[in-house]
């Protein structure tokens, strides 16, 4: 699925998503995803929920994210998971993830601001750690 770089306008969209893929990983923002990748997460399907991640944060124009990759959290059961923090430093924890799923949560929490209980593990707000 690799595109031949055909021109110097082709290098520079490369160049740019090269960017943009770069940028989701650093820097301080807003909120911040880390997807649970340990063995039994990526067993599980980690690695399809992260790349579904960055896509629906592209397609819906979300740039105050950071996303971050973590070891396992412990939860082997309820993999694949990721933690969303919010601005308030609040962490949802959410888990049994699919695309669908992925999608919603980011429309929903991050669009919109109503985390969806339904999916998740536990939620623990930083001031209360």
């Amino acid at each position: 699925m690799e595109k031949k770089i055909k021109s110097v306008k082709d290098l520079n969209a490369l160049r740019d998503q090269a960017k943009s893929d770069i940028e989701l990983r650093t820097g301080e923002k807003d909120m911040r995803i880390v997807v649970h990748m340990g063995t039994c997460g990526i067993a599980a399907g980690a690695r399809d929920i992260l790349t579904q991640v960055i896509e629906e944060l592209r397609l819906a124009g979300v740039e105050s994210v950071t996303v971050r990759l973590s070891g396992c959290m412990g939860l082997c059961d309820q993999e694949p998971m990721f933690t969303l923090t919010d601005a308030s430093g609040t962490e949802f924890c959410y888990a049994r993830l699919d695309r669908s799923k992925v999608h919603e949560i980011v429309t929903r929490h991050m669009l919109e601001n109503q985390p969806l209980v339904e999916y998740m593990v536990s939620s623990q707000s930083s001031k209360e750690a």
